[in-house]
């Protein structure tokens, strides 16, 4: 095999490799539902809590790096501590060694059948649960076909003197394979890529175990690149998460270099005790590394969360997002209560938008980037309680319901739709802000460019009216929130009369820009963002008259067109 069939066998098997594993993961995924979020988000009130569902998440799809994406989200928007999420990262290390084993099985032979088997399932069948075991089985055909193209071309290594002489250096030297092992996982972004190689490569007798150690310990440092990533440009609270990654992994890398020697006896101790193959042996030795090296930190997370808060000083802005909480048993044992909780959990959610609003409002006025990205968390928490919203409610719905039970558990999904459509307008406004910031941005640096002092004072300019209509929509939201809460139809009825006045402005509104465009008074673009932030906050205000309307027919007794939002006569009392 010529160097250039060996380097193309190579990338195509490691190109089919990594497509096996995403696909592998993404169809776990799949069978498992929309649950793993959920398993994160739920279940780490303690410390050992936390490594279980890191393991557990992990294990289902098939990569630390995407549990701990997950994990920076979470503790991003608010929904998981910092010291939660450094559990979860330990969790997410042991988890990731499930697919050295899978690997350790060598069923390369296989690989073709499973794919076959898998295609079939995938092309020729219309059940959603058979179509994710053969998307299940074609990723894991697929893996093990990539690992035999990868084999098959590494084969003439052993042949190489200067392959051979690296080697030997990484065995006297490890630091030396910490430090490949650390770069190759940061270029290929998959942590199973890099033990896959190296099982191929132990199994062919490339190199030795005490050669191959020192790259597995730094595989666990590169795979930190992705956390990395993914915290940029995030909050305080996601750059911390993403920096205990970095120090649990690197600590562990120092700890087993320096013990390097009775490490590997060990590991080949129990291989012969258990009779391992090669493969095998790698995975066994990724597996007790990851477990060993959590056991010795677990007991530290306390400190490693002092650590990573003096690294990354600042003040962590908290915002009040809790994780939604309901106890289903009601819905069979108290249906009633079920849809008591339903309704303090959309007035929860509410609470999100009106503070979304409030950040939008201050984005406005003030354009710092903290206002922007505060209305991108709440946006995800109230995207969150739509999800386990709706899905409570759906479930309530299929008990036995009084007709007043009934119309309520409509009423609130209807209003659950409400507030998530208020968070999208919310999320508009903001990105109407942003391209009008870029704009001028452009401009600037154009205007510096030719030689011009730029004239312009700010990136959007300042309007009292437009103001005006953000308070007006905010007391709208604020008061509906009332409403919902109290029964207030005095308050009801006044959302409904400030309605009336909040479409009027926006009618000044709009009049007054159209006529800045067509006098070319002004700079244009701030009249096409403030006509469309305008319509979007005259859109959160009509969602308001919804509920108002509702509340406003509970008081009087009239019946309500749930899909109409329109009143039937008024019924004798």
């Amino acid at each position: 095999m010529s160097y250039q069939e060996m380097l193309f066998t190579f990338m195509g098997g490691l190109g089919i490799f990594l497509f096996g594993i995403k696909y592998l993961g993404d169809g776990l995924q799949k069978a498992a539902g929309n649950r793993l979020r959920e398993i994160l988000n739920r279940f780490t009130s303690t410390p050992l809590r936390a490594v279980l569902a890191g393991i557990i998440v992990t294990g289902l799809i098939q990569s630390s790096s995407g549990t701990t994406v997950l994990a920076v989200g979470l503790v991003s928007a608010g929904f998981m501590t910092l010291k939660q999420a450094i559990g979860v990262i330990m969790g997410a290390n042991v988890g990731t060694t499930v697919t050295a084993f899978i690997i350790g099985f060598n069923l390369s032979k296989y690989s073709l059948l499973i794919i076959g088997i898998g295609a079939l399932l995938l092309f020729f069948t219309k059940r959603k649960s058979l179509q994710y075991t053969g998307q299940i089985l074609f990723g894991f055909g697929a893996l093990f076909f990539g690992l035999k193209l990868m084999g098959n071309s590494m084969d003439p290594l052993r042949e190489l003197p200067q392959f051979n002489d690296l080697m030997i250096s990484v065995s006297h030297h490890p630091v030396l394979g910490v430090g490949i092992g650390t770069l190759l996982t940061m270029v290929l972004q998959s942590s199973s890529a890099t033990i896959g190689i190296l099982q191929q490569l132990y199994m062919q007798g490339s190199l030795g175990l005490n050669a191959a150690l020192p790259i597995l310990f730094g595989d666990n440092i590169g795979t930190t690149i992705t956390a990395i990533i993914a915290s940029l440009g995030a909050s305080i609270a996601a750059k911390r998460t993403a920096a205990s990654h970095v120090i649990f992994n690197l600590v562990g890398a120092i700890i087993f270099t320096l013990l390097l020697t009775p490490f590997t006896r060990v590991v080949l101790m129990i291989s012969n005790g258990l009779d391992l193959n090669p493969a095998m042996q790698i995975a066994f030795a990724h597996g007790l590394f990851n477990v060993s090296n959590l056991l010795i930190q677990f007991w530290f997370i306390p400190q490693i969360e002092i650590l990573v808060k003096k690294i990354i000083p600042g003040t962590e802005k908290t915002l009040n997002i809790r994780p939604i909480s309901f106890n289903e048993n009601f819905i069979h044992t108290s249906p009633v209560m079920a849809v008591e909780q339903a309704n303090s959990e959309v007035i929860q959610m509410g609470r999100y938008v009106l503070s979304s609003l409030e950040s939008a409002k201050k984005y406005y006025l003030d354009n710092k980037e903290e206002w922007r990205e505060d209305v991108l968390q709440y946006e995800e928490a109230i995207n969150q309680s739509d999800i386990e919203l709706t899905e409570f409610l759906v479930k309530i719905s299929t008990t036995e319901l009084s007709e007043l039970e009934s119309q309520e558990q409509a009423m609130l999904m209807e209003f659950t739709k409400d507030f998530e459509r208020m968070g999208d307008h919310c999320v508009n406004i903001v990105r109407y802000i942003e391209e009008s910031i870029e704009r001028e941005e452009k401009q600037r640096q154009k205007d510096k460019r030719h030689g011009k002092n730029s004239s312009r004072k700010s990136y959007i300019v300042y309007d009292e009216d437009l103001e005006l209509l953000f308070d007006k929509v905010h007391k709208n939201i604020r008061d509906a929130l009332s409403v919902l809460e109290d029964d207030d139809a005095e308050l009801a009825q006044r959302i409904l009369d400030r309605e009336n006045e909040v479409n009027e402005l926006v009618e000044l509104l709009r009049a007054k820009y159209i006529r800045l465009m067509n006098t070319g008074e002004g700079r244009a673009g701030d009249s096409v963002v403030f006509i469309d932030i305008s319509s979007n906050l005259e859109r959160s205000s009509d969602r308001t008259r919804h509920i108002a309307k509702y509340i406003l027919g509970n008081k009087y007794n009239f019946k309500y067109d749930t899909k109409n939002f329109q009143y039937a006569e008024q019924e004798e009392l």
